[in-house]
């Protein structure tokens, strides 16, 4: 059986179980939520696809337009909304920043901090939605980012019920995307979180690409970390290098949460 089928298998087998009938999904227009929403399409469950622009860049709200319209188009049991949050989000801005203590050395934190707020608000929004509707939140991360460097947000797009591509690496989800005949502006599209008004990609915020980052999880899963350094290039070493301090920064978030043991 594919990959693919499988994974699609064991979405439906997870909400037989957990008597559930609706599976909601934000898309942002990149390979991840279109391979996930596609696979929760397949299912034949009432899948729900959430559009939620934030300020949104317009070729990544376009995108997460086209892929509502693929889905649309091929399957009978998806329903697409968009909700705009940009009012929302503002008015949570206009709450909040008098309290930030905003000042030339801490504007990087607090950008970083709004865009975390942004994936915060998804996850709420998707809650909402999933409650309403007797469904679960299926989660769009895999891999590199939610076991390789912590690439998302606590509480954001972290926050989900189930995984679908937890364990698959980017590079696979780009295949199973291929497979499916997802759009190829989609497909072709760099990698971004969506969260920044600039539009900054994965690549640029990781400085590594995801193949990359592949190579380097996998150097450092090897025989639980022990190979030989002499054997590996300077290109290797450095991205072997990056690849730790990225994954030494976020382990807060791949790991439990503290708890005082009495």
């Amino acid at each position: 059986m594919k990959l693919s089928a499988r994974i699609t298998k064991w979405i439906k087998d997870y909400a037989k179980k957990a008597k559930v009938n609706t599976l909601v999904v934000g898309i942002s227009g990149g390979i991840d939520s279109s391979v996930v929403s596609t696979l929760c399409a397949k299912t034949g469950l009432k899948t729900i696809v959430v559009q939620m622009p934030i300020r949104q860049n317009k070729k990544l709200d376009n995108l997460s337009s086209k892929q509502a319209a693929w889905l649309l188009e091929r399957f009978d049991n998806v329903t697409h909304v968009t909700m705009d949050l940009t009012p929302v989000f503002s008015a949570f801005e206009k709450k909040v920043d008098p309290f930030c203590g905003i000042e030339d050395d801490t504007y990087d934190t607090y950008k970083l901090a709004s865009a975390n707020s942004r994936a915060r608000l998804r996850m709420m929004t998707l809650y909402q939605i999933a409650q309403c509707h007797n469904g679960i939140v299926v989660g769009t991360g895999n891999k590199v980012e939610d076991f390789g460097v912590g690439f998302f947000t606590k509480y954001g797009d972290g926050g989900v019920d189930i995984s679908p591509i937890g364990d698959c690496l980017k590079t696979e989800v780009w295949d199973i995307g291929r497979e499916f005949g997802l759009e190829q502006e989609i497909i072709d599209a760099a990698p971004t979180d969506g969260l920044w008004d600039d539009g900054r990609t994965d690549e640029g915020q990781l400085g590594m690409t995801y193949p990359e980052l592949e190579h380097a999880m996998a150097l450092d899963n090897a025989d639980n970390c022990v190979y030989d350094p002499l054997a590996l290039t300077k290109t290797e070493k450095d991205q072997l290098k990056k690849y730790r301090t990225i994954r030494a920064r976020n382990l807060h978030k791949m790991s439990p949460i503290p708890v005082f043991k009495k």
